[in-house]
């Protein structure tokens, strides 16, 4: 009898837990992005030189309180057929069957989990990033400039493409870096 009370308690406990952390992110507030002054970008070293292209289709969600940033909630989703590189032969490569998968791995995914505040703008980001199905956690810097009902977030990760199966196999796997560089730069207003 003591032991079923004692279960009882946990799952009493565990619900009081789950209640209290779902009210947190509930005073967060929404904010729309500005997509035409936002941009998300992409860098990689292939063929002896820096390569980099832009992604043009994509939508997000924010949810920021600037006093509660731990609490701070985003989903960016990206379209990966709209990677844009020049020439534009990379783009294809680059979104086609050995790298990106465009036709059978349509987005990439970007959950932001938490604002870490280091001092004045700068925070630390964790997140989760999912391209082809697979799913990592990172964590880097980024600076919030919040005026008004303005903010303004830049910032850049560094992903391994290997870690995604992006173009582990075949001629080009040699003559393209592992190393990834995303940066971001997002303006949103309050909604």
């Amino acid at each position: 009898m003591d032991s079923a009370a004692a279960v009882r308690r946990r799952a009493v406990l565990a619900f009081a837990v789950l209640a209290l952390l779902t009210q947190t992110g509930a005073t967060a507030i929404p904010w729309m992005i500005d997509r035409d002054a936002s941009r998300i970008e992409m860098s990689v070293q292939a063929f002896g030189g820096s390569h980099s292209g832009r992604f043009a289709d994509w939508r997000g969600d924010i949810v920021f309180d600037p006093t509660d940033p731990e609490g701070t909630r985003a989903t960016v989703v990206v379209q990966s057929a709209s990677l844009a590189m020049s020439p534009a032969v990379a783009s294809r490569r680059a979104t086609g069957p050995a790298f990106l998968d465009a036709a059978r791995y349509p987005q990439i995914r970007f959950d932001l989990r938490a604002l870490e505040p280091l001092g004045g703008d700068r925070y630390t980001a964790h997140a989760e990033v999912t391209m082809k199905g697979i799913t990592r956690a990172v964590a880097f810097p980024v600076d919030l400039r919040v005026t008004g009902d303005r903010a303004h977030l830049t910032g850049a990760f560094v992903l391994n493409r290997a870690d995604f199966g992006i173009g582990t196999s075949g001629p080009w796997n040699r003559l393209v870096g592992r190393q990834v560089t995303v940066r971001v730069a997002l303006q949103a207003r309050r909604a």
